[in-house]
């Protein structure tokens, strides 16, 4: 099966969660092809999974403070800080059985592929189940996953570059996910691409373009009208609302 990629872009988080949601429905009725995108969030946004409480996970106060946008997930897993000038977002959206069934085995499927960029960058990483990769035992790339209606979506993050201090004024951290964790101190558990490699942005926006294509029949690609429109749509009634973000 041949596959879209489509490159770097920023876009609004409503956006980013409308495009996601509206390619995941053509994928569905055969109208969008299997998908890999790269992008950016702007501005900086927080998104918040589908099942946690945005009061509990994020301080809403300092993401107004901040000019920083608040939106809710279709997937699962945690509070996230996407930085407009400091991270890579992924998503891979295509039916289902392109994917194995096993959740972990599909996280580490497509995790691998955000290893094997670092590895073209000089970059030695691991797989931390559940959906998680490390470099040097911190955290430098996390993934969300989601199947509905016999089709896949994971999307995740690379930091390239971490503003720590705002990260933690925007995300509330549960004591309890520090429990047993070698770093105590939240911004002690991530590190970034700038830290650990003098790789460009554009170098490490070309490393993960080679390794989520490699082995892929794909044609590079752009969006579909009628794609634009639902994602639009979808980011002004769904994402854009305060009943969906504030639903927990």
């Amino acid at each position: 099966m041949r596959w879209r990629f489509v490159d770097f872009e920023h876009w609004s988080a409503a956006m980013n969660m409308g495009i996601d949601e509206a390619v995941s429905e053509g994928v569905k009725k055969g109208t969008s092809p299997p998908t890999i995108r790269l992008y950016g969030w702007k501005p900086s946004a927080v998104s918040v999974g589908c099942f946690q409480s945005l009061k509990e996970e994020v301080d809403y106060r300092n993401c107004v403070r901040y000019g920083v946008d608040v939106v809710r997930r279709r997937t699962g897993g945690g509070a996230v800080y996407h930085d407009e000038a400091g991270e890579i977002t992924y998503s891979v959206i295509c039916p289902e059985e392109l994917m194995p069934l096993d959740i972990g085995a599909a996280y580490r499927q497509v995790c691998g592929r955000i290893i094997d960029a670092l590895d073209l960058l000089g970059v030695k990483a691991v797989f931390s189940p559940v959906n998680d990769v490390l470099v040097e035992g911190k955290k430098i790339s996390g993934s969300a996953q989601t199947r509905r209606a016999d089709v896949f979506l994971q999307h995740g993050t690379l930091l390239w570059n971490v503003d720590r201090k705002r990260m933690f004024r925007l995300l509330r951290v549960p004591p309890e996910k520090l429990e047993g964790k070698e770093a105590k101190k939240p911004e002690e558990r991530v590190t970034s691409l700038r830290e650990v490699s003098h790789a460009s942005k554009e170098e490490a926006l070309k490393a993960m373009k080679t390794a989520f294509l490699k082995g892929r029949s794909w044609e590079e690609g752009s969006w579909r009208d009628d794609e634009l429109v639902r994602a639009r749509a979808l980011a002004e009634q769904r994402y854009s609302s305060q009943e969906w973000n504030f639903s927990r």
